[in-house]
């Protein structure tokens, strides 16, 4: 599962050793923490695509971190698995109802811990939905949003932040977007056009998403743009 990210919040350095091997060996990008505080200042800068979050943590508990999340409607494409040692029904139900995704008590079968991660990661990615920050871009409905809010788009300016999104975090070519937007020209003076066009629709984008500082949508010297 390439640039799959997944957090996982887990103080018990040995599970937390075991998850990242074993995840890690799978493909996926793994970030291990063992306190609810370090995991929720990282969230808030970057968020992954999966949460395994552990209940008990010294400090702030699972459970105050699972509201966290699920507070936030940017959060929903979010998949929070609880991994546990608390086993009872009860907890499993309350787990569930607070939000999270599903639940793993330890200790558990790796081999049935990696089908249940994989499946979960499955369902996620066939919602074809890439979150960056607080927006989010689902390319079946071609709807851009901001902690859950629409942001309405123009056909063209929709048509650019799908780039953007597809390839988040990699440069996007000012050639590639005009070739999207416009097909292939050899015209010195056409290219010339477009490129302004497109240095336009960016402007628009930010101004739409409320980029002031140029921190999401950030241009890449005589080459193009990228998304944070």
């Amino acid at each position: 599962m390439p640039n799959y990210l997944i957090y996982s919040v887990e103080d018990d350095a040995e599970i937390a050793h075991i998850i990242n091997l074993t995840l890690s060996k799978q493909g996926y990008d793994v970030v291990t923490f063992d306190t609810g505080e370090d995991f929720l200042k990282t969230f808030s800068k970057r968020k992954p695509n999966m949460v395994l979050l552990d209940m008990m943590l010294p400090g702030i508990q699972g459970k105050e971190i699972l509201h966290e999340i699920r507070r936030d409607k940017a959060n929903e494409d979010v998949v929070v698995i609880i991994v546990s040692a608390k086993s009872l029904t009860i907890d499993k139900v309350d787990g569930l109802d607070e939000g999270a995704d599903d639940y793993i008590s330890k200790p558990f079968d790796l081999m049935e811990f990696m089908s249940r991660i994989n499946a979960h990661a499955r369902r996620s990615l066939a919602r074809n939905i890439v979150t960056a920050s607080s927006f989010t871009f689902d390319f079946d409905n071609r709807s851009f949003k901001n902690s859950g809010v629409l942001i309405n788009l123009t056909p063209a300016e929709t048509k650019v932040i799908s780039l953007l999104f597809a390839s988040k975090g990699s440069i996007v070519e000012k050639k590639d977007i005009a070739k999207e937007l416009y097909g292939e020209t050899s015209d010195p003076e056409k290219i010339k056009k477009e490129y302004r066009t497109i240095d336009m629709y960016i402007k628009s984008l930010r101004r739409k998403s409320g980029d002031a500082d140029k921190s999401f949508i950030t241009t890449v010297f005589n080459r193009g743009y990228k998304i944070n």
